[in-house]
Order: structure tokens, then sequence, then C-alpha cells
């Protein structure tokens, strides 16, 4: 008659010698980092905006920005998302799932605008501008709300989206090209403040101490 001796037990099985589970060999955490390129994604489409706000090439050729925004950008932050979120980097999903969300909504909204894809009369255009620019404000200063506990750096990046974002809404519907201009600036103050993060995040990945970013606006 056979019998069962303890080395044909596997990982995970009961020992029926003990009555006891034998340990479970250690699944690895996977790692990264998917801030490294969600960060740089992010900005390379922020200049897209900044040049068309500030007038760098005419209201015309304002969909040459499309494609950057379109392929490198909103589909580079849904990849950065689900990454983050696959590696239960929550917070992380969070921020870069809402930045997905605001420039893929961006580029079906000109894209629709200029192809009339939604059937928005000429004179519901600015309505429908003005709709995706308070949609967006309202999530975004929820979104900047929630950083406070972070350090401040990324607190200001987000107030800096905020006040861009604000003035280029006055600036449609005031029609006024300075103020548009000023929101175009603001885009640019938010882009050099992400490339400190970035440069801060590539550092910190390659072993080295990093840039400051700064203490908690909220300590509790």
């Amino acid at each position: 008659m056979s019998t069962l001796s303890h080395t044909e037990i596997t990982d995970g099985e009961i020992d029926p010698f003990t009555t006891r589970n034998l340990p479970v060999a250690a699944t690895p955490t996977p790692t990264g980092n998917p801030g490294l390129v969600g960060i740089p994604l992010t900005i390379a489409g922020a200049v897209g905006l900044g040049l068309a706000n500030i007038g760098f090439f005419p209201a015309a050729a304002a969909g040459s920005i499309l494609p950057t925004i379109l392929t490198a950008t909103a589909i580079g932050l849904l990849i950065t998302t689900i990454w983050a979120a696959a590696l239960g980097q929550n917070l992380s999903a969070s921020l870069f799932g809402v930045f997905f969300g605001f420039y893929a909504s961006y580029a079906a909204l000109a894209l629709g605008l200029i192809n009339g894809w939604f059937g928005i009369a000429p004179a519901d255009v600015q309505t429908a501008q003005v709709t995706w620019f308070l949609s967006w404000i309202i999530t975004l200063v929820l979104l900047t709300i929630t950083t406070l506990s972070f350090p401040w750096t990324y607190t200001l990046l987000l107030v800096l989206v905020d006040m861009a974002l604000i003035v280029l809404l006055w600036g449609l519907v005031g029609s006024n090209t300075t103020v548009t201009y000023t929101g175009g600036v603001l885009v640019f103050l938010f882009i050099a403040l992400a490339s400190y993060l970035y440069v801060d995040a590539m550092e910190r990945e390659a072993g080295k101490p990093g840039l400051p970013v700064g203490a908690p606006l909220r300590k509790v």
C-alpha cells in the first residue's frame, strides 16, 4: 500500500501529518513609476495649448496641436492611468486619469467642432466651449483641494491649471485676446513647474536625492 510523504505536498496545501497549511512562496510585488511617462506627455500636450493661446500660430491652424494631444498625451495618459492602477497607486491613477479625461475631451470637442460631428450650430459653439471649461474648472478645483496633503509644489501645479482655465474662459466670453494671452502665459508657468517635478522624479529614480518639492500645506 502506498503512503503519502511530506515531499509530495506542495506549497499552499494542507499537510495531512500536521493539519497545518504549509508556507506559500511570496509573490514579488510589482514596482514602477508611471509618473515618468505621464508627466512628460502632459507637458507635451500643454506646450501645444500654450502656443495656441499666446497666438503663436493663426487660429485657423489651431488643429495642428491635435495630433500630439491625441496620439501622445491622451493615449499616453490612459496607459499611465492603467499602469498606476495596476500597481495599486490609486492617487496617481486618479490624478493621471483626470488629466487623460481633460486632454481627450479637449481633442474630442475640437475635432467635433471642426468637423461638425455633434450637430452644434455655429451660434452655439461658444456655449459648448463654455460648458467644457466649466466642467473642467469645477473638476480640477476639486482635485486641487485634495492635494493639500501633498508637497505644496503639487498643489501649486494644479492651482496654475485652475487659474489658466479661469482666465481662458474669461478671454473666451469677453472675446479678449489679451486675457487669452495671459491664460497662455499661465499654461507655460504650469509647464515650467511640471518640468521641475519631472526632473525631480527622474533624479529620484536614478537614486539621487532629487529636488526640493516642499512640505504639505495641510499637516493633518
